[in-house]
């Protein structure tokens, strides 16, 4: 089976050249199937988020090589990885980052207005993720009028929209109570498992990590373990 996503010797410094380097990443080597659910843990500080940005296009690191459906994506000059990440990585973060002037169908159809996605077949896509994460009656709210847990879900639905080859996920439901945290990782899950889409989801809950196909264990920027739970 041929690797949906690859990183080789993955290295990021912070103030490179500087005396108070901060050498965050040091050789990370990974692997991901297609369809593949990875959960990344690891205490505080060891280079989880920057390996999510490094892995997202969204931080070019300062050696080694990350590529994506076979692509060497870091050979790309900058407006042409603006583009491939627009295409190919949906995030969703710890804070939902939605647009609070526009509606929660708007905030959904925003990555594919900025890919140039024709209006329609984007609205009805929109319309459609929305029913999936059951928030269809929410369509014309904005943010400040729905509950942290509905701004997650709609946060979800947005990083879906273009069918993005890998749905990277941050810490999603740091900030939710226990009981919209559960709620939002069953759809993670969920829609992960029905689209067939590839999750690669940093968290601190262990009990969700053991829900995962893969555990990857990440200490002082490298990889010290991974442990498949798949049965």
């Amino acid at each position: 089976m041929t690797p949906i996503l690859t990183t080789e010797n993955l290295h990021k410094i912070y103030n490179n050249n500087r005396v108070d380097a901060l050498h965050v990443l040091k050789g990370i080597d990974l692997e991901v199937n297609e369809g593949e659910i990875i959960a990344v843990v690891g205490p505080s500080g060891v280079g989880k988020s920057t390996l999510l940005h490094c892995i997202g296009i969204l931080d070019r690191p300062n050696d080694g090589r990350v590529w994506i459906d076979g692509r060497d994506v870091y050979q790309a000059n900058d407006d042409e990885l603006a583009g491939l990440r627009n295409r190919t990585v949906g995030f969703v973060y710890q804070a939902h980052h939605l647009l609070p002037e526009f509606t929660a169908l708007e905030n959904v159809m925003m990555p594919g207005l900025i890919a140039g996605v024709d209006q329609n077949t984007l609205r009805t896509t929109a319309e459609n993720l929305l029913k999936e994460i059951n928030l269809q009656d929410r369509a014309t709210h904005r943010p400040s009028e729905l509950s942290g847990g509905e701004q997650q879900r709609i946060a979800v639905a947005r990083a879906l929209v273009n069918s993005p080859r890998l749905l990277l996920a941050d810490e999603p439901s740091g900030n939710l109570d226990t009981q919209s945290a559960n709620s939002l990782h069953h759809l993670l899950w969920q829609l992960s498992r029905q689209h067939r889409q590839t999750l690669i989801i940093v968290t601190h809950n262990l009990e969700l990590a053991a829900q995962a196909d893969r555990i990857v264990e990440l200490y002082d920027g490298k990889i010290k373990s991974t442990h498949s739970n798949r049965r």
